[in-house]
């Protein structure tokens, strides 16, 4: 038996990671197989599901009216079964009086071909490419009239007797069984799905308890608002849907029949239903009544209003309503549903394409609450892959200022410029700097994130540090940021004339960046905050700490250093930057600022006056140390009365 060598310099294969990978391919190719094979059963029962979420707020009304839970579910049932009973007879009549009536329109179609065909031959080119086939077709048929007859060996056989097999004519009962033939799988769905309906809503409690149970009991609080979180969005998402659509529906049938279409219930009703389909779905449902509209009208007027209609109502309903009516119900990416429509058409044909939007909205719900299946969320989630502090070190490794710019922009119409750079920006950067302790993020790299913020800040110069009036944020990134973001009081401007006169220098605050460049351009972002509470500040990088350079360092104004660090890992270091500083600026305030790092006891530890985790705090601090009382600040003097007489 051969073994074979290792060699301890080349990289081993990641055995254990290929063999999770296999399997969660055969697991998919599994389960995709059940789908697909099981449909007959499945497809049902998915149905029976989603009708079931769609009627249970109904099902709830009547029995917080005092109906009975049987009543209320066989009235909820036989009410959504009989509408669509009568949507069904009503599409069979119309389209029954659409077949007797096209005969009418066939004069009409014919002269509107004619008229293209004539406006199509007044062009020179198609004239001389239609002459040109009309001659090669020509030829050819003349080419065949004018071939020679096969000759036939001649024979002695006598011609075959043709034999003709007649059937004997089909009884009645044949008969009733070719017609019902067409008739039983719809009616045996429609039943499986009725009975599925009322049984699901009857036993919807025990349903649920047993699916927790299935699931586990170790986590009864995440199992159940993953349950009540999944069917609330599917509620809402199939009601608003309907509510939609119906509207739709009817504006397409009452515009139809303004402008003169022939049976605008059935294209109203159609447009209604196929509205579910995403994206293509209306665009379908305009097809049928643009070409009748062709057929009706001798002239182009009706044709035109018909595509006014549908290609302006469906921009109006689906950019402008549904966004405002859907909201965040049903958190899928327009790509998901794309790719949703795509795999569950593939799987389950039409009635997959039908359901393809509230199966997928589960799958990301799923995801949400369960953390083996978290990429669901990932794939499929509206919300972005990115945390606002990822995106930002993101950007600023790429050196996408612009971007950068864009996203907080859109932020800061929601909250404060110090919210933005505690909340969002320092997290960036104290990401960095966990790349940089591991070595992931060089010298070079760090200095070119500094470069990259320092572009931002001097673009966000134009804002104030105060909190905006609020509105409806619509940028998913910045809705994001805005939730993680918590309530603030806001910390006031120093005026001028307000100032201690030993705070009324030209930069009575330093900012210096500890240990690297990221820490500068936090330091940065700190001298701007300062700034904008008009107290005088200059930012300084880590090398102003250095032996050559730490006598430059401040002057006889400076009464607060903040040191920054975003990594408190490194004590020795910060213990020796406190002493050059504290023999440099003897009686100067040195603050210790770690943003989103609370260690109270590395302030004692380094000699450092105090520790503060948040630009926020350090303004509070700084503005209540520079701001005159009220009692030191001069009131101005009122002249005699009888002066201003």
């Amino acid at each position: 038996m051969e073994v074979e060598a290792v060699h301890p310099g080349e990289p081993q294969p990641a055995r254990g990671s290929v063999v999770r990978a296999t399997a969660l391919v055969a697991l998919a190719l599994m389960i995709m197989g059940v789908l697909y094979f099981a449909r007959e059963i499945l497809v049902p029962l998915a149905l029976a599901v989603l009708l079931s979420f769609a009627l249970a707020p109904l099902v709830r009304m009547m029995r917080d009216v005092g109906v009975p839970r049987v009543f209320s579910v066989l009235l909820a049932v036989v009410a959504a079964f009989t509408l669509l009973f009568v949507l069904g007879w009503l599409i069979t009549a119309q389209v029954s009086e659409l077949v007797r009536d096209l005969p009418q329109y066939q004069t009409t179609v014919q002269r509107k071909i004619a008229s293209l065909k004539g406006a199509t031959a007044t062009s020179g080119a198609l004239e001389q490419v239609s002459v040109f086939l009309n001659t090669v077709s020509a030829e050819l048929e003349t080419a065949d009239e004018r071939a020679p007859p096969a000759q036939s060996a001649p024979t002695a056989d006598p011609k075959p007797v043709p034999v003709t097999v007649l059937e004997p004519s089909p009884g009645a009962f044949s008969t009733l069984a070719a017609l019902l033939r067409p008739l039983i799988h719809p009616f045996a769905m429609t039943g499986i799905v009725i009975i599925f309906v009322i049984f699901i809503l009857m036993q919807r409690e025990d349903l649920r308890n047993r699916f927790i149970k299935l699931v586990g009991t170790r986590d009864l609080q995440k199992t159940t608002a993953a349950i009540d979180d999944a069917a609330r969005r599917l509620s809402r998402l199939l009601l608003i849907q309907l509510a939609m659509n119906s509207m739709f529906g009817v504006v397409i049938g009452v515009g139809l029949w303004a402008i003169g279409i022939p049976i605008p219930i059935l294209w109203g009703i159609l447009s209604a239903v196929l509205r579910f389909v995403p994206y293509i779905g209306a665009f379908i449902s305009a097809a049928l009544p643009l070409a009748l509209a062709a057929a009706v009208d001798p002239g182009w007027t009706m044709l035109a209003w018909t595509a006014a209609l549908f290609f302006i109502t469906e921009p109006i309903v689906g950019h402008f309503v549904e966004p405002l009516a859907y909201g965040r119900t049903t958190g899928l990416s327009p790509v998901a549903v794309v790719v949703a429509a795509t795999f569950w058409t593939w799987l389950w044909g039409p009635i997959g394409l039908l359901l393809a939007t509230p199966l997928t909205v589960c799958l990301v719900v799923l995801g949400r609450h369960v953390k083996g299946l978290s990429f669901l969320e990932v794939l499929l989630g509206d919300r972005p892959a990115l945390s606002p502090p990822e995106l930002f070190y993101q950007r600023a490794l790429a050196r996408d200022s612009v971007e950068m710019i864009g996203v907080a922009e859109q932020i800061l119409k929601e909250r404060s410029l110090s919210e933005y750079y505690d909340q969002i920006a320092v997290p960036g950067l104290r990401l960095a700097a966990e790349d940089a302790e591991r070595g992931l993020v060089g010298d070079e790299r760090s200095a070119r994130i500094r470069e990259t913020v320092e572009e931002v800040v001097d673009d966000l110069e134009v804002y104030d540090d105060i909190q905006p009036e609020r509105t409806r944020t619509v940028d998913p990134e910045a809705e994001a940021a805005v939730e993680s973001t918590a309530d603030r009081a806001e910390v006031r401007v120093v005026a001028p004339d307000r100032l201690r006169p030993e705070w009324a220098g030209e930069a009575p605050v330093l900012a210096i960046g500890a240990e690297n460049e990221i820490d500068h351009a936090a330091a940065i972002m700190l001298r701007q905050l300062v700034a904008k509470h008009g107290i005088g500040t200059r930012a300084e990088g880590p090398d102003a700490l250095s032996a050559r350079r730490i006598f430059q360092v401040g002057g006889r104004d400076t009464r607060v250093v903040c040191l920054i660090a975003l990594s408190t890992t490194h004590e020795i270091q910060l213990r020796r930057s406190v002493r050059r500083v504290r023999r440099r600026l003897p009686g100067t305030e040195i603050l210790l600022v770690t943003p989103g790092i609370a260690n109270p006891g590395i302030a004692q530890a380094i000699g450092a006056d105090a520790n503060v985790s948040s630009f926020h705090e350090v303004l509070e601090r700084v503005v209540a140390a520079a701001e005159a009382p009220e009692a030191a600040v001069p009131e101005p003097e009122t002249p005699p009365a009888a002066e201003l007489a």
